[in-house]
C-alpha cells in the first residue's frame, strides 16, 4: 500500500545539521502526494576563517554522510537528495560521480545533488559561459569551478561570500545576494548559478532573472526539480526561475 500522505513519492535527503534552509525550501516546492524526509549531517556550527577550516567542515561532513544516509533510508524513501552542495561538488566531476554511484549502491535508489541538478539545468539552458556565486572560502569555489570545468562549462566570474560560520550563511540577506550578483553579471556571462544550500534565494532567482535578462539557477530549486524528473514526475513551478517553469 502506499504511504497515505507521500502516495507519489517520498524524498529522502541529507543535510547539514546546521542547515536552516533546505528543508523549508523543499517544502514550498512540496506537491500533493510528495514528502521530503530529512537526515542531519552532524557538524558543528564552527568558525570559518581560513581555506583549512572549510576544508576541516567538509571532510568532518563526509565522515557522517553515510550515516545520516543509512538513517534517512529507514523511512524508504524513493529517491536521495543530498542537501550539501559543497560536499557533493569536492575535487571535482569523477570524484563525485563516485560518491553519487556509491549512495546509489548503497541505497537502491536514484541519488542527486546539488552540482549534478545545476549541470543538468544548464544543459537544458544551452548556457556554457557562467557566474557563479557561494557563500564559502575560495577552497571551495576552486572545487564548484573544477567539477564545471570538468564538463567544459567556463567559469567567467565567481563570488565568495566567505560566510563566518555554517549557521552564518542563512543569514545573508537578499540585498546583499543582489549585490553580489551585480559584481559577476555581465555581457559575457549566459546565465548565473547560487551555490550553498543554506542561502534563502529560491523566489529571489526569478526577481533577478526578470531584472538581469538571463537565466539564475538557485540550487535548491533545481536540486528538488532534478530529484522528481529522475523519478518521472514531470511538475513544473511558477515563481522559481525558467528552469522549473519550463523544463
Amino acid at each position: 500500500m502506499p504511504d497515505q500522505r507521500g502516495w507519489k513519492l517520498k524524498i529522502g535527503t541529507v543535510v547539514p545539521s546546521t542547515n536552516t534552509i533546505v528543508q523549508p525550501d523543499f517544502d514550498d516546492l512540496r506537491g500533493d502526494g510528495i514528502t521530503t524526509h530529512v537526515a542531519r549531517i552532524g557538524i558543528p556550527n564552527m568558525a570559518i576563517n581560513s581555506d583549512e577550516d572549510f576544508d576541516k567542515m567538509v571532510r568532518l561532513s563526509e565522515a557522517d554522510l553515510v550515516a545520516a544516509v543509512d538513517r534517512v533510508m529507514t523511512s524508504a524513501p524513493g529517491l536521495l537528495i543530498v542537501g550539501m552542495s559543497s560536499l557533493i561538488v569536492w575535487d571535482g566531476y569523477e570524484a563525485s560521480l563516485a560518491r553519487r554511484k556509491m549512495l546509489e549502491e548503497r541505497t537502491g535508489v536514484p541519488v542527486t545533488g546539488g552540482s549534478f541538478a545545476v549541470a543538468a539545468a544548464l544543459g537544458k539552458l544551452g548556457a556554457k559561459r557562467i557566474a557563479i556565486l557561494s557563500p564559502y572560502m575560495p577552497v571551495a569555489d576552486r572545487h564548484i569551478s573544477q567539477f564545471f570545468a570538468d564538463l567544459d562549462y567556463e567559469v567567467v566570474n565567481f563570488i565568495g561570500l566567505k560566510c563566518p560560520s555554517p549557521v552564518a550563511i542563512a543569514e545573508v540577506t537578499g540585498e546583499d545576494l543582489s549585490k553580489a550578483l551585480d559584481e559577476i553579471d555581465g555581457p559575457d556571462v549566459d546565465a548565473i548559478v547560487q551555490f550553498g544550500t543554506n542561502l534563502h534565494f529560491m523566489r529571489q532567482a526569478e526577481v533577478e532573472e526578470q531584472k538581469r535578462g538571463k537565466p539564475v539557477i538557485a540550487i535548491n530549486s533545481v536540486s528538488y526539480w532534478h530529484g522528481l524528473r529522475a523519478a518521472g514526475i514531470e511538475d513544473r513551478f511558477e515563481g522559481y526561475g525558467r528552469v522549473l517553469r519550463e523544463f
